[in-house]
């Protein structure tokens, strides 16, 4: 009899948590595995890579009540006669107006969010919450199941959360799973008492398929420095820090492309901090890649200007395509980058960043050097599904 295995998602966005989710499923062996898949919000650009095995649920339309305006989604409940769904984005509102922190609030508004959803009817033997709030919430309050699971996808510290609010849902959890050894050793530091149950499962990459995708038509040739950028258009990501940064290299008169995927709530501010340092023909914002390898292929280094990473699935992919590697140096970037052996890492500012920039676009040696570091590295992931098998096995 096959292993029953459910997970909850948010969406499928671009991310690295959702580029990791999609991995993942593609590694499982369905042979003996039953998997479904549960998203509050049943959308995003990896929706129509989600493998045929995997079964997704259907979308519980109560959480599109709490985006949006209030009076909006307080007069549909209203009309569809859900006046429980009316009550509680009522009394959601009030921590959405007074709560500054994003991640608090999040935490904080689940106690309304909870009791409009319904209970998951099917039993499964492992539930995991496959990112951090609400898909673990869920998990524990909505899904009956032999063992629960929570993934922590970033450095728990550095996210803002109240662990005080979390402390209850993590005691509940079988196990919590995390994709590095640093953001392991934050949530120990933070949540002692559970630090047995804290695992770390590395995000799942296959070099083969990254470097034969990266093989499609690349972007226009250039002949000067080519800069690339992956990630949602957050403050997390540090991306205002790289137009700062690129505004630097113009002023010494370095001849450079910057290329930034992605998307985010971020965008508009972006554009207008490019204009103001007026980047318009040296910085472009080209949205979502569903193969962003052979972008990663054209660059000549890949940056990561993060204020804080779990461990990056960008960064391991730049890395199995062999590009030198810049990173900031958030607590986590030392998991992922050797400095001076696979990659460069820069202090979290933009002078900083500019200068390691100049510093390896000048120097060929220390180019070789980086790419001969990584070809000496083990890369790709793909092992770690056996990891994941011995995590979840049930009994």
């Amino acid at each position: 009899m096959k292993t029953k295995l459910l997970f909850v998602m948010n969406n499928l966005q671009c991310g690295g948590a959702e580029k990791a989710l999609i991995s993942l499923l593609h590694a499982i062996d369905y042979k003996r595995y039953e998997v479904d898949l549960l998203l509050f919000k049943k959308e995003g650009v990896f929706l129509n890579i989600v493998p045929n095995e995997v079964t997704i649920l259907n979308e519980q339309e109560e959480f599109r009540y709490f985006d949006g305006r209030v009076i909006d989604n307080v007069l549909k409940a209203i009309s569809s006669r859900r006046f429980d769904l009316a009550i509680s984005r009522i009394r959601a509102a009030r921590i959405f107006r007074t709560e500054n922190n994003g991640a608090v609030c999040e935490q904080k508004v689940w106690k309304y969010i909870s009791p409009c959803l319904s209970s998951v009817k099917k039993e499964y033997d492992v539930a995991i919450g496959f990112l951090e709030k609400n898909p673990i919430y869920f998990c524990l309050e909505k899904v009956k199941a032999k063992r629960k699971i929570g993934f922590i996808h970033n450095d728990y510290k550095q996210m803002g959360m109240d662990k005080t609010l979390d402390s209850p849902y993590f005691q509940q959890l079988d196990g919590i799973m995390t994709v590095s050894d640093s953001c392991a050793e934050v949530l120990r530091q933070q949540f002692p008492e559970y630090q047995q149950k804290i695992k770390v499962i590395q995000n799942i990459l296959s070099k083969s398929t990254i470097q034969t995708l990266s093989m499609n038509e690349m972007p226009l040739p250039f002949p000067g420095l080519k800069l690339l950028s992956i990630g949602r258009l957050h403050r997390q990501k540090g991306f205002d820090l790289a137009l700062e940064t690129a505004a630097l290299l113009k002023k010494k008169g370095v001849p450079f492309k910057w290329l930034i995927l992605g998307e985010g709530s971020e965008r508009e501010n972006l554009i207008q901090l490019s204009t103001k340092y007026q980047l318009e023909e040296e910085v472009r914002f080209i949205g979502i890649k569903e193969n962003p390898y052979p972008y990663i292929r054209w660059a000549d280094i890949y940056i990561q200007p993060s204020r804080f990473e779990g461990k990056s699935v960008a960064v391991e992919e730049a890395k199995i395509l062999y590009k030198p590697v810049i990173v900031t140096n958030y607590s986590t970037a030392g998991d992922q980058i050797n400095h001076g052996q696979t990659g460069l890492i820069a202090n979290m500012t933009a002078e900083s960043l500019a200068e390691t920039i100049v510093q390896l676009f000048a120097d060929e040696s220390l180019q070789h050097q980086l790419m001969e570091g990584l070809g000496k590295e083990k890369l790709g992931t793909e092992d770690e599904i056996k990891r994941f098998y011995q995590y979840i096995k049930v009994g």
